[in-house]
């Protein structure tokens, strides 16, 4: 007998580790980390009421668990980041585009190291020194070390180079390459020159301007003219390098500054991080963060930062970290950076002074890329949306554009097994996965007006209840009491005004509006009347077909299992083979005899000859 989940929480150990939940099908639902997994695991499964909206719908839907053991918090965060990478649960936050981010890397297995630009992060020991949110930046940094150090920073190897054919057309700095990587280079100058670029990247310039001042004024002393004038460049460019820089802190230290910034409109989040090295902003990073909806910012800020640690070949740590948001539970992170980096390093969520404004131009920051994202967003949608639907609102002078149209529709046999049917399109296309069908359960008889309440009252309160997507056009099959009792309905629990509402009566393909006398009427050949006409078409059908289905099964359980001796397998059986009730009474003897049996056959057809 399998274990049930209540099971397996029970017996879950009070150790640090990783929590998989699953869907039924085996889909990743969630990822998770604890300190102590029993007590983070049950929580899930209590007072639903401490939890949001999003993740009562998570639990609804867990139908297995597993979990992984970790020596300690920090073991068990670099495990979570990977798995959520690996596995993208529907419900963990996500980033937008998850791309490669370009670095600046020195290789560490080389007998002279190279400086070259990646978006491959291989460890192996080699420093990667980013990630660069916009390559420019990356070619601009690049640029610096080879006015500095007059090193060569291409992306080739000796390896690749076949000494007796040159170097390949394509590549062209190759002269340089010889000069400062394969060439006479003597070995301790060569480390010297890469250790000072390994300094300038994390962002300590002013001793490294003292130093090599120094060594110029060395050089010149001992009349090495030459070297000290290449001395004098590299001092004059590490300069100009050092004053671009924003001073920003009045202390010479280091720190990342974290923010969070969401906008609600397109359901996302942008997180920035600010690198200051020195008093100095040396770089920006930023990411779109997804699935954040109705997600705290504490929870949204753990997430940021502890990607970024851990996901991240992130070089010097800072000696201080800022945030916007407190960390939902900053204790993981802090272990990890402690114990694995050997360094402790503070977290704080400054309120007040020159701290606080650094978090401010984060956030500013932040919202100017939301904004960005937005505008991004609306162009593109508008690029593909079809003319029907833009077509559709200006003829019916909607509020939004109808990208979602969900359309409803009544089915009764003379007020016998009365049904209903909801279809949905979306950008004039059926979205059979989120089709739904009714069973009419307070209505007795044909009511087409009290069953079309009904069934807006059931559809918009879970849309309610459960934050589900709501559309941008409810359609309802009929003419003005049937959109009156939608109307009624959408009233009664709150839901007026959320979305237009229009009815489609058939006779003439006329469009009702609430508060409109006439009708509006679209042209017979627009596309948007037959958008319309497909929508209600396909819920009628919809409806059509699931009235079918209860017809027969109430007739086949009134009719046929009524008869003693007569299962539903062996009526299922009779009614495949001859279609219908009244075809099984007019047969013969011993065409039921040679369908159902003998004595099966014989007591159906002595029923229906009584």
């Amino acid at each position: 007998m399998a274990i049930t989940i209540e099971e397996k929480v029970a017996h879950l150990p009070q150790s640090p580790g990783v929590y998989q939940f699953k869907d039924s099908r085996g889909n990743y639902l969630y990822v998770g980390k604890a300190k102590r997994l029993r007590n983070r695991v049950r929580s899930y499964f209590q007072d639903s009421r401490n939890h949001d909206g999003r993740i009562r719908v998570m639990v609804s839907k867990i139908e297995d668990l597993e979990v992984i053991v970790t020596d300690s918090e920090a073991e068990a965060l670099i495990l979570e980041n990977n798995l959520i990478k690996k596995h993208q649960p529907r419900y963990n936050i996500m980033y937008r585009d998850d791309k490669s981010y370009p670095y600046i890397c020195i290789t560490a297995k080389e007998r002279k190291p190279r400086v070259y630009p990646t978006r491959t992060v291989i460890r192996d020991g080699s420093k990667y020194f980013g990630p660069y949110d916009h390559v420019g930046h990356m070619r601009r940094m690049l640029e610096t070390i080879r006015k500095t150090f007059g090193l060569c920073t291409c992306a080739v190897s000796p390896k690749t180079i076949d000494k007796s054919r040159g170097a390949p057309k394509w590549h062209s700095c190759f002269d340089d390459y010889l000069q400062n990587c394969s060439g006479d280079w003597d070995a301790d100058e060569y480390n010297s020159v890469i250790d000072k670029v390994e300094r300038m990247l994390s962002g300590r310039t002013e001793d490294l301007i003292r130093e090599v001042k120094e060594e110029m004024e060395i050089a010149s002393s001992a009349m090495e003219f030459e070297q000290a004038a290449r001395l004098r460049d590299s001092m004059q460019s590490l300069i100009k390098y050092s004053q671009k820089m924003k001073m920003v802190a009045g202390k010479k230290v280091h720190r990342d500054v974290f923010a969070v910034g969401y906008d609600e409109e397109i359901g996302e989040a942008c997180g920035v991080l600010l690198k200051i090295r020195e008093g100095k902003l040396i770089g920006k990073f930023h990411r779109f963060l997804r699935n954040v909806e109705d997600t705290p910012f504490e929870v949204m800020v753990q997430s940021f930062v502890e990607d970024y640690y851990t996901g991240q070949l992130v070089g010097t740590l800072p000696d201080e970290v800022y945030l916007s948001h407190p960390m939902e539970d900053d204790e993981p992170l802090t272990q990890y950076l402690w114990e694995e980096r050997g360094k402790k390093v503070p977290v704080h969520v400054p309120q007040i002074g020159e701290k606080k404004h650094l978090i401010e131009m984060a956030l500013t920051n932040a919202r100017l890329n939301l904004s960005e994202r937005k505008l991004e967003k609306e162009k593109a949608e508008k690029s593909r949306i079809p003319q029907a639907v833009k077509d559709l609102k200006e003829y019916l002078k909607l509020s939004r554009l109808p990208r979602r149209i969900e359309c409803f529709d009544n089915s009764n046999t003379q007020g016998t097994d009365p049904v209903a049917s909801m279809v949905c399109f979306v950008d004039a296309k059926p979205r059979k996965s989120e089709y739904k069908r009714f069973k009419i359960k307070t209505v007795t008889g044909a009511d087409d007006y009290a069953s079309m309440k009904e069934i807006v009252i059931r559809r918009y309160s879970r849309v309610k209840r459960e934050k589900l997507q709501p559309p941008d056009l409810i359609l309802i099959d009929g003419g003005k009491g049937q959109l009156n009792a939608a109307l009624d309905g959408l009233r009664e629990i709150g839901f007026e005004g959320e979305c237009d509402v229009a009815g489609l009566a058939k006779r003439l393909e006329e469009v009702f509006l609430p508060g409109q006398v006439g009708p509006v009427m679209i042209p017979k050949s627009s596309s948007s009347l037959k958008l319309l006409q497909r929508a209600r078409d396909e819920a009628h059908r919809f409806a059509i077909t699931y009235h079918r289905k209860k017809r027969s099964e109430r007739t086949l359980k009134t009719e046929l299992t009524d008869i003693k001796g007569i299962g539903e397998k062996r009526a299922a059986e009779l009614l495949r083979e001859m279609g219908s009730v009244s075809r099984i009474k007019e047969a013969s003897l011993e065409t039921l005899q040679e369908i159902a049996g003998s004595s099966a056959g014989k007591k159906v057809y002595d029923y229906f000859r009584d």
